[in-house]
């Protein structure tokens, strides 16, 4: 790359941060003209190109761009110090193509005015309200519990491959979209993550990659958690970037499969994020629903928690502090704890909406 094209790049570079600050404090704009009206075309063609290789592009691209980078790093350690500007210049055009490539192909989503607001609901709602609604929803899981597990005390076990999975993962987009139109999904483009592993270690369960648009999906997770991780990482595909949202459109997908191990998923999936916030507010009631859980259900909470905790080593949490700056870099103030704030958006579509 010639230097002058280097120096328009890196000059730039902190046009672009300004341009998405200003956008960030419009939500509407990003809304109407990015995530309804640029984003939909983008995404899709990006899904139509890469959705059919029956691997995953985006892991080899970071791959191969990770080994490009310490290469050029190693290659070029002496530029710092003999010519620094030079140096400086290639390491802010580099990062100005790069940044405009994730805020183009995905990232503004990040800014698109809140899910509730969309929806029409409200964001705000009661310890009482929470502990009513959580309730009901106990009451729904036991039920679907009771209809597919031998006794009380069994968990429910999951009988399809990964396949069959990603497949009904689609189909559970088809019936919301019935309900929603903008929850249309397709061309789809959801697979296992050649980087299972290393995801594993890392605590994360999968992740969207913004340059390829395809789903990644940690296949090493027991199969009851492959249902929801799938159906999140589906709902960053279709634009929806905020930790909470991706959460509960994942939910919604999936209680609407018509398959009922789907719904029991789906359902217990909300209630333990439903649960885990009255725990922190309320320990006491915490306990008494608790209680009031089939304990199969439980058993189905405790093989997710001893599957995290076989792979919990000591970068573990760097990884995730690292994860939580990003998050709070790109609109999410609260970081991974925005992950829990599915809890709002439950209680308050219920609300208006019959359990």
């Amino acid at each position: 790359m010639k230097l002058t094209l280097k120096r328009i790049l890196a000059f730039l570079f902190p046009l672009q941060l300004i341009l998405v600050w200003w956008l960030k404090q419009h939500p509407q704009v990003v809304e109407t003209y990015y995530s309804k009206g640029t984003y939909p075309i983008v995404s899709k063609v990006s899904r139509f190109l890469l959705g059919w290789l029956p691997f995953s592009m985006g892991d080899v691209l970071y791959v191969a761009l990770g080994i490009l980078i310490v290469r050029s790093l190693v290659r070029n350690r002496k530029q710092f110090f003999t010519s620094t500007r030079k140096f400086f210049i290639s390491a802010f055009a580099f990062a100005s193509v790069v940044y405009f490539a994730f805020q183009f192909l995905w990232g503004l989503n990040y800014h698109r005015q809140p899910l509730h607001t969309s929806l029409g609901i409200g964001n705000a709602y009661s310890t009482e309200e929470l502990i009513h609604f959580a309730e009901r929803l106990i009451a729904k899981c036991n039920a679907l519990h009771h209809n597919l597990s031998a006794n009380d005390s069994m968990k429910v076990d999951v009988p399809y491959s990964r396949k069959e999975i990603y497949a009904k993962t689609e189909e559970s987009y088809r019936s919301l979209q019935q309900m929603h139109a903008s929850f249309l999904y397709q061309p789809t483009s959801l697979k296992s993550s050649l980087l299972s592993l290393p995801l594993t270690y890392m605590g994360y369960s999968g992740y969207l990659n913004p340059f390829t648009n395809e789903a990644q999906v940690n296949y090493m997770m027991p199969t009851y958690k492959l249902p929801t991780t799938s159906a999140h990482e589906v709902a960053h595909q279709l634009g929806y970037g905020a930790e909470n949202e991706a959460n509960f459109i994942g939910y919604l997908a999936t209680i609407h499969n018509p398959d009922p191990i789907f719904q029991y998923i789906g359902y217990t999936y909300g209630l333990r994020y439903c649960l885990g916030e009255i725990h922190r507010v309320d320990p006491i009631e915490f306990e008494r629903l608790s209680n009031l859980l089939n304990k199969g259900i439980k058993e189905n909470y405790r093989e997710g928690r001893e599957f995290w905790q076989k792979y919990q080593n000591p970068a573990e949490p760097i990884f995730k502090k690292s994860y939580d700056a990003y998050l709070k870099a790109n609109n999410q103030e609260k970081g991974i704890k925005s992950y829990s704030y599915i809890v709002a958006l439950l209680v308050n579509y219920y609300k208006v909406t019959p359990l």
